[in-house]
């Protein structure tokens, strides 16, 4: 584009955000973090758009008729097969229409706008014993306009169907800029409609015309897939409108438009509001019949048994996805129902009014099973278990993706369908194809119940020939899927992965009927072009074309585990998991959790270091900056992402290539030296307080440093850790159990010595001797501000110093998560050779103050008989890294040691401070936003009688400039509990 033509297009582009309610945006980054879905795909868009009403809708609509561009509708951004990747203008339906209409408990419908999301749909629903029933993988962030899109469904839909199956009405805007309303029709008001002298009338007469005529009906009949295969989207639902009393003289179903628009991609319609069919809830009582396999044929053969029986699901994981789970933070700990090294494991979802009903029906199915030979071994699982299998099965497409390397498991073929006693012969059939014509392995997974496998070959589309092979497969296996009569695409959509293939799968008579059926609906083609009709070509626009020479880059942390840094960030297979609300709950992402911007995902982040090291080395960046400016290095990623992508650690690795070209700040100097800081202000500690709090000094001090004049400054402690315990006289108890170390960390030491103290009294009570090793500060601030080669200095002295006396029998202890967890993960990072082997070592005996009282609990060297039996409520807050790398059964063992003691979890992410990002002015307000999605309130809510416990130093300062209220570290709780 030449530079006269792009200032045109800029023009005409601010003329139209002048003339919108909602945000438009045609800047560099958020174009490029539009570009790309959870597909292979990737193209700039013209801009995105943000609309907040129907007038802006209509702008859009018109703007894109008088300048002759295209509208692409998004929500999540989940799709696999390239929906919402297009030159046009990405419209973003999720950032604002979002409001769940009127719930009609009566009839169980419920009303709502695209931008609602499917889980937190239910959990509204909930409140009136009602479910929206389709459930995809991504149902906690996947949104209803996405998912009539796609015409979506998930695991249940053997008992719910698919979308398409419950939207009852769908209102929005046509091509040409009128509103409609798609509905159940009489054949009276069917006629009426095609008298209309609209667009909308004109669509009626048409499908009136087609559909009327026996000898379209008999074609659609002939080469549309097997009616029986219920998940079927092949081009548009022709098939499905044809079974109306308006055409099918037997028929006693109403017509309906909203059976053609699910599924039809946002080709023909910008929809509004949906109204859902809805369901009371499922038989309470309900369990799990894991059945493990040696081979995947094997578990298909025995689905086709299975489903003889009521299931409301029958899922498939095969071992690429245990391994990939294996390899998961996460997910690793709900593998534990695993039983030897199944090639395949078959998930039976059992319900019924009494357990008795369930067991019952699982141990038919396992008596029916063992007759034919097939599985060996059938644990049961029920309670929270379920949850943890689900989470596994949902986790899917992203462990699947977190191989590090070039070679992906890819989406080409994941979403074919065949009627599921045909599955064995036709997935025997696909993978014999790929190994012998193609030289691939496969993985598989999903929905084996309905006759739908995702299967994923490993490729590597950095290459030519694998891109080559991408096409060959794609072809090859659509074949395969019209031999047997099935679908190309079972819940994913067609979109530009699958579109090409359509002409082949239902000839060319009734593929021109889906060409006409768009061009009547979209004659201008403005609505989400090149899907369905008329594509592109399915291997034009990939992500990674062109890129076999990956960037080289120095990195001050070790990204060998994933290849490099560009690989790192690679690892994101667009899933957004990151795009979970509060509501849902987990820590990760924090900061979108509050602001409900994409650019704040961790996808947008990884994205964004993708394209910038697509296209140069140079890792300072302004976009990643901007990208990278309300990442809070919660470390929620790591734990939660499917995929492990380490925002947090990128982050860092992005400060110090900043820091590098750009200098050190002072703000940034101030925090990394914050230790040497607290000791000077320790030495005349109520001077130091008196500065901070006096309203001259004090609000100098925070203009010099950018600290937010609504946060309150750490005081300093009467008297500091370590000159307390050179003093102390320990306890008689002290040493009959063994002697730990203790790491007088640099927050701890001088501004929060009370809870060091506590510690250390309640492990010497307990029979611990304990002493405090020569050490340095942790490094945590330098990390944070990505001052990584001044923390590489400070991890390599104290491995040096701390591995010669760090033992199993004598382990190093913090109270503080953030330093010790250090010694866990980045200085393992940090260093190399003999050091980084040394620090592993180290590393296995670092350990929380929760989780050495845990596993002393465990051992039987900790009772209940140390403490007080009077009865209190302890409401827990986790700091993000002890729930990214242990989780919070530790801390919550600690607390459960009093026997009356009543500990429950707040379902909290992360607090919002993150260290120094909540005393940063720029950032204070989402700091407190981001306090206030959960923890805020339920800590207000709770009775004044009850206990708060953070475990972290900056959740403990959050809480109190947040609530008022004073939180204690479960050091604190367990010492007030001790009977002396």
């Amino acid at each position: 584009m030449n530079t006269s033509s792009a200032t045109i297009e800029v023009n005409r582009l601010e003329s139209l955000r002048e003339n919108l309610d909602g945000p438009l945006e045609f800047d560099s980054l958020t174009r490029k973090l539009y570009s790309t879905d959870a597909s292979v795909y990737q193209q700039v868009p013209l801009a995105v758009a943000f609309p907040k009403s129907k007038r802006d809708l209509r702008t859009l609509i018109e703007f894109a008729q008088r300048n002759r561009t295209s509208l692409i509708p998004r929500t999540a951004g989940t799709s696999l097969a390239g929906q919402v990747v297009g030159r046009g203008i990405v419209v973003d339906l999720g950032k604002h229409l979002n409001q769940i209409g009127e719930i009609d408990v009566a009839n169980k419908t419920v009303v709502v706008e695209p931008g609602v999301v499917r889980d937190e749909l239910n959990l509204e629903l909930a409140n009136h014993d009602l479910l929206f029933g389709p459930e995809t993988s991504t149902s906690n962030r996947a949104m209803i306009g996405g998912m009539l899109g796609n015409n979506s469904c998930g695991s249940n839909s053997i008992v719910y169907g698919t979308t398409r199956d419950q939207t009852i009405e769908v209102s929005g805007f046509l091509s040409d800029g009128s509103e409609a309303t798609f509905g159940p029709l009489t054949k009276s008001e069917f006629q009426h409609k095609c008298e209309l002298g609209t667009l909308e009338g004109e669509i009626y007469r048409y499908v009136q015309g087609m559909l009327g005529a026996e000898a379209n009906r008999r074609l659609i009949q002939q080469h549309f897939p097997k009616p029986s295969i219920h998940r079927r989207n092949t081009g548009y639902a022709l098939d499905a409108l044809m079974d109306s009393e308006v055409f099918a003289a037997d028929s006693d179903q109403r017509f309906n438009f909203c059976k053609l628009l699910a599924g039809s991609e946002g080709t023909l319609f910008l929809a509004t509001s949906i109204k859902l069919q809805l369901h009371e809830f499922p038989p309470a009582e309900n369990a799990l019949l894991c059945v493990h396999f040696d081979t995947v044929d094997e578990a298909l053969r025995a689905n086709v048994i299975a489903m003889k029986f009521s299931l409301f699901a029958s899922e498939l994981i095969d071992q690429l996805v245990l391994q990939g789970a294996a390899r998961n933070i996460a997910q690793r700990e709900n593998l534990q129902f695993v039983e030897g090294q199944p090639g395949a494991i078959l998930v039976l979802s059992l319900r019924g009014e009494t357990m008795a009903d369930v067991e019952t029906q699982a141990a038919a199915i396992k008596r029916e099973l063992t007759q034919a030979g097939l599985g060996y071994a059938f644990p049961v699982l029920s309670g929270r278990e379920i949850n943890r299998i689900w989470d596994l099965r949902k986790a899917g497409l992203g462990v699947v993706g977190n191989v590090p390397g070039d070679d992906k498991p890819v989406a080409v073929i994941e979403d074919t369908a065949v009627a599921i006693e045909d599955l064995p012969d036709y997935i025997r059939d696909v993978d014999q194809l790929l190994l012998e014509r193609h030289d691939c392995e496969c993985v598989h997974y999903a929905h084996a119940g309905s006759g739908e496998i995702h299967l994923r070959p490993v490729l590597n589309l950095k290459t030519d020939s694998d891109v080559k092979k991408f096409r060959d497969i794609a072809t090859d296996v659509a074949a395969l899927v019209r031999k047997y009569n099935g679908s190309l695409s079972g819940e994913h959509g067609d979109g530009r992965l699958r579109s090409e293939f359509i002409e082949s799968m239902i000839g060319s008579e009734c593929y021109a009927l889906l060409r006409r059926v768009k061009q009547v609906f979209d004659p201008s083609g403005i609505l989400n072009p090149g899907k369905i009709v008329d594509p592109v070509p399915m291997d034009a626009a990939l992500r990674y074309a062109g890129l076999s020479q990956t960037q080289s880059i120095e990195t001050v942390l070790d990204f060998e585990s994933t290849l490099g840094l560009q690989r790192a960030a690679e690892m994101c297979t667009g899933s957004g998991d990151c795009r979970k609300s509060a509501k849902i709950g987990g820590t990760m992402c924090p900061s979108f959790m509050a602001t409900g911007n994409e650019r704040d995902t961790t996808r947008a982040r990884a994205n964004i270091v993708r394209h910038v090291l697509t296209e140069s080395s140079e890792l300072a960046n302004d976009e990643i900056r901007d990208a990278m400016d309300l990442c809070l290095a919660c470390k929620g990623c790591k734990g939660e992402c499917p995929s492990n992508v380490d925002v947090g650690k990128i982050k860092a690795e992005f400060q110090q290539a900043w820091h590098d070209k750009h200098g050190i700040p002072l703000r940034t100097r101030f925090v990394a030296g914050v230790d040497r800081l607290n000791r000077m202000g320790s030495i005349v500690p109520w001077l130091a307080n008196f500065t901070t709090k006096n309203f001259a000094t004090g609000w100098l001090l925070r203009k010099v440093i950018g600290v937010a004049s609504g946060r309150s400054l750490p005081e300093f402690s009467r008297v500091g850790l370590r000159r307390w315990f050179r003093n102390h006289v320990p306890h008689s108890n002290a040493g009959r159990n063994g002697k730990v170390l203790f790491f007088c960390d640099e927050f701890t030491s001088l501004t929060e010595s009370h809870v060091g103290i506590a510690a250390i009294e309640v492990l010497e009570r307990l029979g611990w001797a304990v002493e405090i090793p020569n050490h340095l500060e942790s490094g945590r601030a330098s990390l944070s501000k990505g001052l990584l080669r001044r923390a590489r200095d400070i991890a390599a002295n104290n491995v040096k110093q701390l591995s010669a006396v760090v033992s199993e029998q004598t382990p190093l202890i913090s109270v503080e998560p953030s330093a010790i967890l250090s010694f866990r993960d980045e200085y393992v990072d940090l260093l190399r050779g003999e050091e980084k082997e040394t620090a592993k070592r180290l590393a296995e005996n670092c350990l929380t103050f929760e989780e050495f009282i845990a596993r002393q609990v465990e051992n039987g060297n900790v009772s209940a008989e140390s403490f007080s039996d009077e009865p209190k409520t302890v409401r827990l807050h986790g700091h993000c890294h002890e729930k990214a790398l242990i989780g919070l059964v530790p801390a919550l063992r600690t607390l459960q040691v009093p026997e009356n003691y009543q500990v429950r979890l707040i379902a909290s992410g992360c607090c919002g401070m993150a260290g120094s990002f909540g005393y940063e002015a720029e950032h204070f307000d989402v700091s407190m936003q981001i306090g206030e999605l959960v923890l805020f309130p339920t800590v207000r809510n709770e009775p004044v009688d009850n206990t708060i416990a953070a475990t972290g130093t900056s959740c403990r300062h959050q809480i109190k400039d947040g609530t008022e209220r004073v939180a204690l570290h479960p050091a604190e709780i367990l010492r007030q509990a001790m009977i002396d």
